[in-house]
């Protein structure tokens, strides 16, 4: 049975077709994207519909490229409390030019 993402997170996935979107299929990608980009209303559905330990898993095994230094850093520290676990910010932060702030 596919489970359908409710309305108000369909601008978190401008990449995709948002009504082809499975909350079980595309957990991974669903973490990624909120995680990165989502308000905190997008993060407290997140965290009710998987619980802490799916999205922190998720986070840790299935890397994104997609966090600027400033959201890998929040995410880590203080949304998943993963200041001890040695991450490497290669396999999360995208590469931006030096010269943009």
């Amino acid at each position: 049975m596919v489970k359908k993402l409710p309305e108000f997170l369909k601008g978190y996935f401008w990449s995709v077709k948002f009504s082809g979107l499975d909350v079980n299929r595309d957990r991974d990608y669903i973490i990624h994207q909120i995680l990165s980009f989502g308000d905190l209303s997008a993060i407290r559905w997140l965290f009710r519909t998987y619980g802490k330990k799916i999205i922190k898993n998720s986070f840790i095994k299935k890397s994104s490229k997609i966090y600027r230094p400033q959201t890998f850093n929040w995410v880590t520290k203080t949304i998943l409390d993963l200041k001890n676990k040695n991450l490497n910010p290669n396999q999360y932060v995208i590469n931006t030019p030096r010269n943009i702030r």
